[in-house]
């Protein structure tokens, strides 16, 4: 036995010896491996860069993730990966690592001790650990608004610099859906990075670029930003996975290097060949001689030395083998590498949408995808945005409550398996609790601020100097107990509006009240116009069912009528309004009078009281015309409903419509059921247009007298699903406009993009989805338009749409789906409500906008009204005994300057007071980017120690 043990060890050290490998002795098991290599001129270079891609919430919760519980759903433990991952670097500083996430990175940094911190300070100090993006999540692009891709990268960032006293370089987007144009310019190129790289664009873009040697290109974000909105981009050839047999995570399959003569399965020769094969194939579809590996995956490196062990191994033998050079890289590194070569590189316009993996898998259903939530998120960020700015004029207190909490809740949302929707259930339970509490601190904050801002006047006698202010979260289905509560004679309701917009508003308030004797008076004492409106039976339905769901108690007010009434509000500042019992002297609020179409003999009857009118059928209830008094428009337009039948596949290859995957199976009208008839209701202020489409459908247009749009309130669920069928429902604006196929979409709140309906402009599309294929994320509107007439839409949070037919607009709003796509998650879209056992489908409100122009004219309305349905009136209620608020307090408070306010072009973004103590100002000009440099004289009523000021650009 002993002669063949030494026969088969010569055996496989002349092996060694043919294949190029030389062993000092093959009794030794210690190899010292050589991983000092860099960049090799003239040869291949493969720029391994280890990294681990961390949801910030998916099939568990952040928290989940993080410690490792739940894993009966997915064994991930990003405090283990974090732990392993500075191990392996500390014993070898050749070794590097990419971090991403600092919601997590912030979680595991708080619970280390300062001597290790110390130690990985100087990890990120040599350049072996690197942060990249550096935001709190590696946010979705399609269905957040700018506004919150600036705060939750920040956040990020300001952690970053403030521990280690470094700025991320390159923009890490992974994993989303599709890529916007705002990630190119504002999130990447203005925001300083040298370079964006991400996995994920269509299979039929993908496979052209790589035919053309196209996966990296200058990416141009802004037509009007030109070049300085250009940012060098690299798409991965097929994931953000390593190629196929090398991923090491210590389950994995890949075959490990067996370098030991000593032991079986000798095959050191096999595995360079294998890496030189792959490197070769990857370098025939990319320019200049340098590639990168993303070497590693989703959650990946709980076992960092598994991995680390394998890329020692490869480094040292392929680089001996000599064919090819590896070394360990960052994004830097490469990007670095890629300048280098001073090669000229194709230039890419417009963004990355819609995204399709194959030709039935179109992901624009997460577009609309849990509209709800959706919804709140859009909401706590125009509040968070209010918050900061009476948190700074009131002043940050380090022992009191604070906008925190909201800032950290907002940034999680925005991952891309959060706002947009595809997470499974409890993960979207725990993404709206979280920001639930962070809106009850930050509610804390307004209050005391607004309490300190309308403080007692000088001289004042009034005794309660600290007012407690209360505010209503649910007042959408009139839930608001402050201002349903019974008034008399001796106590009134005081409302305090606050507008965080730059500019001054002048809006309709409406709030639910309990009696119809009542009077409004503004802030110098002056009685105003008001008007009632009764509560619907829908209203009030949603309000019962809603707040014993949410709430767990029963909606026990007495709201009779909405109270309407116009407030006018300076900028940066609030005005003071008072509802009391009316006296004898006192004109009353106006009821509004009840009109049935029925008892009229002409085929149409106008709604409106200012310059728009709507045209509706009497027989039918249908729209039929818009007309616009001041600028002479007049368009044929009708609204209606429909909803798709969602696909019911069982997989990737019968792909059914799921979270993720909008695949329509038939388009089916919703028509009135037993023709119920329109409630119009008609006064001083707005008129309104009530229609029962269905027992699930329920409609509001309002028709503001001093406002030249249509607001359309929709109330839709729960959507029935007894036929064994998903449903995702539509809303169609049908015109008369020639538009040639073409429309346009904003791209998060920003740019609007030009889309023409079955056209790409980097390849020749295949059409295999004409609906899906041709949805587009929408955050802000829609539009299109004619030679001389234009159609906008815009939206109160992020839906899909299009213009799949000449002049028409569609919209989804809210989707219930029986199937999973097949796309992870593995939990169908069927989201539900619940009182005790007893769970209903989900029911969507939310509001979206219409108005017609001239050509050209529509764009002004877009910016400045887009502003204002993201930024919404703040309203707070306090009571008043006696009559003596308005004379004891102040009533009127604007942080701008009294002359002054800021053009409609220019949008105030964040107003905030660091931690820190400085404060920071962000300015958004709205407009197209003008032909010459201005400057802003904006004067604040308050004093720092410093302030910063960002631009933020963009166009129309």
């Amino acid at each position: 036995m002993e002669v063949k043990k030494k026969l088969l060890i010569f055996l496989i050290s002349i092996a060694a010896i043919f294949a190029g490998i030389c062993f000092s002795s093959v009794k030794s098991t210690y190899i010292a491996y050589n991983t000092t290599s860099g960049v090799a001129p003239g040869k291949i270079n493969v720029h391994l860069v280890p990294h681990s891609h961390d949801d910030v919430g998916w099939l568990k919760t952040v928290d989940q993730y993080y410690v490792g519980a739940n894993n009966s759903i997915r064994g991930a433990c990003v405090q283990n990966v974090l732990d392993s991952v500075i191990s392996a670097l500390l014993d070898d500083k050749n070794r590097k690592f990419i971090y991403v996430e600092m919601a997590f990175f912030q979680r595991w940094w708080k619970q280390q001790s300062d001597t290790l911190k110390a130690k990985v300070k100087e990890l990120v100090n040599s350049g072996q650990l690197e942060f990249i993006n550096g935001g709190m999540c590696m946010h979705d692009e399609a269905t957040p608004h700018y506004i919150d891709l600036i705060d939750q990268t920040s956040l990020g960032h300001r952690f970053i610099l403030d521990e280690f006293g470094k700025k991320p370089r390159v923009g890490w987007q992974i994993d989303p859906f599709g890529h916007s144009a705002v990630q190119a310019y504002l999130l990447g190129a203005e925001l300083g990075f040298d370079s964006l790289f991400f996995a994920r664009i269509d299979y039929q873009d993908r496979a052209k670029r790589k035919d053309d040697k196209t996966l990296e290109v200058i990416w141009q974000g802004s037509r009007s930003l030109s070049s300085s909105s250009q940012i060098f981009t690299g798409i991965f050839p097929i994931h953000y996975d390593p190629p196929e047999g090398f991923t090491f995570e210590i389950n994995d399959v890949s075959a490990p290097i067996q370098d030991d003569p000593l032991l079986f399965d000798y095959n050191v020769q096999e595995r360079v060949n294998d890496f030189v094969a792959a490197a070769v194939a990857q370098a025939n579809v990319t320019r200049t001689n340098h590639l990168m590996w993303t070497m590693g995956t989703d959650f990946r490196y709980q076992y960092a030395l598994s991995w680390f062990r394998q890329m020692d191994k490869f480094i040292h033998y392929v680089n001996m083998d000599g064919r090819v050079n590896a070394l360990y890289s960052t994004p830097s590194i490469y990007t670095d590498a890629k300048h280098a070569a001073h090669k000229k590189w194709p230039l890419k316009t417009g963004d990355f949408f819609p995204y399709a993996d194959h030709e039935n898998a179109y992901w624009t259903g997460y577009f609309t995808s849990r509209p709800s939530l959706k919804g709140y998120v859009r909401s706590m960020s125009g509040y968070y945005l209010a918050a900061r700015q009476l948190e700074f004029f009131k002043g940050r207190d380090s022992s009191g409550p604070s906008t925190d909490a909201l800032a950290d809740a907002l940034a999680i949302a925005q991952h891309h398996d959060a706002v947009s929707g595809t997470e499974r259930q409890h993960v979207a339970a725990d993404y709206t609790m979280r920001l639930f509490i962070g809106y009850k601190e930050a509610e804390n904050v307004v209050a005391s601020s607004l309490a300190v801002l309308t403080g007692p006047r000088l001289n004042s006698v009034y005794k309660d100097s600290v007012p407690e202010f209360q505010q209503c979260p649910l007042l959408n289905i009139s839930y608001c107990p402050p201002s349903e509560a019974n008034l008399t004679d001796e106590k009134n309701l005081v409302i305090i509006v606050y507008n965080p917009l730059a500019w001054k508003r002048e809006e309709v308030i409406r709030i639910p009240v309990s009696s119809e004797n009542l009077v409004v008076l503004d802030s110098a004492g002056r009685q105003i116009e008001s008007q009632l409106l009764p509560v619907s039976n829908v209203t009030l339905l949603s309000k019962s069912y809603h707040v014993k769901a949410y709430l767990g108690i029963s909606a026990s007010s007495l709201a009779r009528y909405w109270l309407a009434f116009s407030a006018s509000v300076p900028p940066l500042g609030f005005s003071t309004y008072a509802v009391s019992i009316a006296k004898s002297s006192e004109s009353r609020s106006v009821v509004s009078t009840l009109y049935s179409p029925k008892q009229s003999t002409s085929e149409t009857f106008e709604v409106g009281q200012g310059n728009l009118k709507l045209f509706y059928t009497t027989d039918e209830g249908k729209l039929t015309r818009y007309t616009n008094r001041r600028n002479l428009v007049t368009a044929l337009a009708e609204q209606s409903y429909s909803y798709y039948s969602g696909y019911n596949g069982t997989d990737r290859v019968f792909q059914a419509s799921g979270a993720y995957v909008f695949r329509p199976n038939g388009t089916f009208p919703i028509k009135p059921e037993n023709h119920v008839p329109l409630t119009v209701l008609r006064g001083p202020l707005l008129d309104e247009v009530h229609q029962q489409v269905n027992t699930w459908l329920h409609q509001v247009t309002r028709v503001y007298k001093g406002k030249e749009h249509a607001e359309v309130e929709f109330t839709i669920g729960p959507i029935p699903v007894d036929d064994g069928f998903g449903k995702e429902v539509i809303t169609q604006i049908s015109t008369a406009l020639n538009t040639n196929k073409t429309f346009y979409t904003d791209s998060n709140g920003r740019d609007f993009i030009k889309r023409i309906r079955d056209y790409r402009a980097d390849w020749n599309l295949e059409v295999h989805q004409p609906i899906a294929g041709n949805y587009y994320p929408i955050n802000l509107g829609i539009y299109v338009e004619d030679e001389t007439t234009e159609v906008s839409v815009l939206v109160d949070r992020a839906v899909g749409g299009s213009s799949l037919v000449d002049g028409q607009l569609e919209l989804m709003l809210h989707r219930r789906l029986l199937n999973d796509d097949s796309r992870g998650v593995g939990e169908v879209l069927n989201e539900e409500v619940c009182i005790s056992n007893d769970c209903k489908g989900l029911t969507v409100q939310g509001k979206f906008y219409l108005r017609i122009d001239p050509r050209g004219e529509g764009a002004k309305w877009r910016r400045t009204f887009g502003q204002e349905v993201y930024s919404p009136l703040l309203l707070a209620f306090s009571e008043e005994e006696g009559n003596n608020w308005m004379s004891s307090h102040i009533t009127t408070f604007s942080a701008i300057d009294p002359s002054y306010s800021l053009p409609n072009n220019i949008a105030v973004i964040t107003l905030q007071e660091l931690p820190s103590g400085k404060v920071l100002l962000r300015l958004a000009h709205l407009y197209e980017v003008l032909n010459y440099y201005f400057r802003v004289p904006l004067l604040l009523n308050v004093s720092s120690s410093s302030l910063s000021l960002f631009f933020c650009w963009g166009i129309l």
